[in-house]
């Protein structure tokens, strides 16, 4: 489970409701700027239609759930601190939160779409959701250009796999940083850039990292239209933390039947009081087609972050693993992905001592330069 998706936003926007929303994972949950001091970290899941059905039979997942016939793939969640203006300079121990963000795949940003709460956390009215997006674009720029400017002396004069060795840490690699520096016109050797020309590049390095707007608290009556439009071209889905949270505890206590992402519930059980409540959450689905959380995390993964599923088995013919379970693992590849990429991915000795591969479909025999279909279903085959 590589993949790691950051929950990033100023403090009361509904970050840690999000969160827990995905997760079931106890975050400090309030009303008030900094609730979350320390990085909570949990798994939430993407879903995909499971290819067991071709087979006839019911699969045995082993590293992810299956029910439906929808398999629940997971990702990893990392729910930093409130980020409030001038975060990159240290303030509000701003530096310590971006820093956590370092190996984040790409991030969801959670806005405050009540316009109830300002830039710091504080209870307001009218406040401009689309203001959220804008500074936090600024902070991650600067904090990225702050990495740069610390470490300019080992990187001037030299050439960009130098540069690209001190962005390790923000998963930038020497062919990424090659392509930023051409599309910018920048030379790749002897690097001399001026300060804009540094502050560009951190602005491209953000750009490969995308981001999906969550816009919290749609349940309140928020004005979506508006922020959309301010946004432009940016992903906005609009959310109910809260009531994917009240769903998934129902769920969990059997109160409800619900899966994550679906536009309805069945009640299972529920006093009178408990009903009512259902109701207000039942018409802001049947609105909204969703609570939209699941929606959020989904579009960032397969939208943004272009991912599809792969199945690796041992056995091509029955699709299941050396103890007889069928489809037991899934992983989430990038698009244009590999036979060999994919078997790195399951272990580097596999990758190492690759002979082939076999598309589990078809039965064919398939090279390493294969490129991978979403929900492929490979058998690697490889020397002792």
């Amino acid at each position: 489970m590589s993949l790691l998706v950051g929950i990033v936003g100023k403090p009361n926007a509904g970050k840690s409701t999000f969160f827990s929303s995905l997760t079931m994972v106890d975050a400090k949950i309030a009303p008030y700027p900094f609730t979350t001091l320390e990085p909570n970290t949990g798994v939430g899941h993407v879903r995909k239609k499971c290819p067991h059905a071709e087979k006839g039979r019911k699969c045995s997942p082993q590293d992810s759930v299956c029910e439906n016939g929808i398999r629940y793939v997971p990702v990893k969640l990392l729910d930093v601190a409130g980020l409030v203006p001038e975060a990159h300079k240290g303030r509000g121990l701003g530096l310590q939160f971006l820093d956590d963000l370092r190996t984040a795949d790409g991030f969801i940003q959670v806005v405050d779409g009540s316009g109830k709460s300002d830039l710091e956390g504080n209870p307001t009215q009218g406040a401009d959701p689309a203001d959220e997006v804008r500074f936090l674009q600024l902070e991650l720029e600067q904090w990225i250009f702050g990495i740069l400017e610390k470490n300019w002396k080992k990187i001037k004069g030299r050439g960009i796999a130098e540069l690209a060795e001190i962005l390790t840490g923000l998963k930038v690699t020497v062919p990424q940083a090659e392509r930023i520096a051409k599309e910018l016109n920048l030379p790749l050797e002897r690097i001399e850039w001026n300060e804009a020309e540094r502050l560009s590049f951190a602005k491209k390095i953000l750009e490969k990292k995308p981001m999906v707007v969550a816009a919290n608290k749609m349940d309140s009556g928020a004005d979506l239209k508006s922020l959309q439009k301010e946004l432009g071209g940016k992903k906005v889905i609009p959310c109910s933390a809260l009531y994917e949270l009240v769903l998934r505890k129902a769920a969990k206590a059997g109160s409800v039947e619900y899966w994550p992402g679906d536009a309805d519930f069945k009640i299972l059980k529920a006093s009178k009081e408990q009903e009512e409540a259902l109701k207000k959450v039942r018409d802001y689905l049947s609105t909204h087609g969703g609570t939209g959380v699941q929606q959020a995390l989904e579009t960032l993964v397969f939208g943004g972050l272009h991912r599809i599923a792969a199945y690796p088995v041992e056995d091509e013919s029955k699709w299941e693993d050396r103890k007889g379970n069928l489809l037991p693992n899934v992983h989430l590849v990038e698009e244009g992905s590999t036979a060999l990429d994919l078997a790195e991915r399951v272990h580097t000795d596999l990758a190492k001592k690759f002979i082939g591969a076999i598309d589990a479909r078809t039965g064919k025999r398939i090279g390493k330069e294969y490129v991978l279909k979403d929900s492929d279903i490979i058998k690697i085959v490889s020397g002792r």
